[in-house]
């Protein structure tokens, strides 16, 4: 039975994945890390990663982009695989995750959601399909309290649209900062902040008198969390180091 442990498990997110972990059988929290600690949970929580000396096959991370560094170390001297579903690290940290795949297994999406892969592939098609023929816009929603903007998901998005349009391209975050005609080589990123949207993404393909949408909507912050899980107990049985994330876990 895999042993995972959820780092940021006083977050909202980590609330929601202790939740699922304890309503599975397939599965056993070993412990928690949240920098504040906690005295009211079933399982020891830890301050720090360097802290525990414990077993475990997986760690899941939702927290904040602050804590790479701690979790990359522990991973790396304890050769125990990461579930990175943390979003809104810089390009310095992503690089840095990079490095730490060669000595240690880790996974990592912007988005946990099977539902968002799916769209993934739904998008390289039709870009592959109308790039040369429509404009390329993407807007996602997401609640007040959310911090980075885009999101990772809408950046995820943009890639796969970028790398299968047969063309040039730009991303373009403020248009109302761009005063000049639409350029065919821009896909436009909009976000959008407010009340309690778990999470929207839609993305616009319009072409000469037609336009076609593609629109993923959450409904709760527990598809994030189940993926994650199913992500821990895939990576609970992967000892090469490297860089695994949504096409190995669903092919």
């Amino acid at each position: 039975m895999p042993k995972i442990i959820i780092s940021g498990c006083n977050g909202h997110m980590g609330r929601v994945v202790a939740s699922l972990c304890q309503g599975d059988p397939q599965v056993e929290i070993a412990a928690g890390f949240d920098v504040l600690g906690s005295t009211d949970r079933d399982f020891p929580v830890f301050s720090s990663p360097a802290q525990f000396q414990g077993e475990a096959d997986a760690v899941i991370d939702f927290s904040s982009p602050a804590a790479l560094d701690g979790l990359l170390e522990f991973s790396m001297a304890r050769k125990i695989p990461l579930v990175l579903a943390t979003t809104g690290y810089t390009p310095e940290q992503v690089a840095q995750i990079g490095a730490a795949a060669l000595q240690t297994p880790i996974f990592r999406s912007a988005n946990m959601s099977l539902g968002i892969n799916v769209l993934l592939e739904l998008v390289k098609k039709a870009a592959a399909v109308l790039g040369d023929s429509c404009d390329i816009e993407i807007v996602e929603r997401h609640h007040r309290r959310k911090v980075d903007a885009p999101s990772g998901t809408a950046l995820m998005i943009a890639d796969a649209a970028a790398g299968s349009c047969g063309h040039e391209t730009e991303y373009v975050f403020a248009r109302h900062s761009v005063r000049r005609p639409r350029e065919k080589k821009e896909i436009g990123i909009s976000a959008v902040r407010g009340g309690t949207i778990v999470g929207e993404h839609e993305i616009i393909f319009a072409g000469h008198d037609e336009l076609i949408e593609i629109k993923h909507t959450a409904l709760s912050r527990e598809i994030f969390a189940q993926g994650a899980l199913e992500a821990a107990k895939f990576m609970a049985n992967v000892s090469a180091p490297g860089l695994y994330d949504m096409a190995q876990l669903v092919t």
